[in-house]
């Protein structure tokens, strides 16, 4: 599932044309381009924990201008490590040990949410894998506490979405986003 949904953003990154670069998106601190830059970030950020590194600076730019290459790049290598590392023991990480199952569905939403706010700012919604977001979501109901939502925290506080809203929605309200964003 991780494998489709950094295949999914990659589909997406690809769409983007060059005028779209300063488009907002749904989050506040992230142009278009400043957040395909984030997300390069989190997949390097998630391979180096996998191998034990330290994370690099969020404030370099990752990407060039080649977009599509560099994040094929940082996919590339965080696929690389998932496969050499495997799913069998644990992951110490900063909140504690963890089932490495539960890092990479950690990643995996990072990315479909991440998906979620490049297709909202360019147009690309109808490109989002409904299974990715409710493998996503399955995850987040039982990982995203609330000591992690809300003003000056990694997550906002979950937006009410009917149960019966797409699947994408209903990801994106929980973690804090606004369904109905446009720019």
């Amino acid at each position: 599932m991780l494998e489709r949904a950094i295949a999914q953003m990659g589909v997406l990154i690809a769409g983007i044309r060059p005028e779209q670069a300063g488009l907002s998106t749904p989050c506040p601190e992230f142009d278009v381009r400043a957040l395909v830059n984030h997300v390069v970030y989190d997949l390097r950020t998630f391979k180096a924990m996998l191998a034990g590194e330290q994370r690099a600076s969020p404030d370099v730019d990752l990407i060039g201008d080649d977009w599509s290459a560099a994040y094929r790049s940082a996919a590339d290598s965080l696929l690389d490590a998932w496969h050499s590392r495997g799913l069998a023991g644990t992951l110490q990480l900063q909140i504690g040990e963890v089932p490495p199952s539960w890092a990479a569905s950690q990643h995996l939403a990072d990315v479909a949410v991440h998906a979620w706010d490049i297709a909202r700012a360019t147009g690309q919604y109808a490109q989002l894998d409904p299974e990715l977001a409710q493998t996503a979501l399955d995850w987040a109901r039982g990982a995203l506490k609330p000591q992690f939502r809300g003003p000056g925290k990694a997550f906002g506080t979950e937006v009410a979405v009917p149960e019966d809203a797409p699947i994408n929605d209903r990801l994106v309200g929980f973690f804090g986003r606004d369904p109905a964003w446009t720019g």
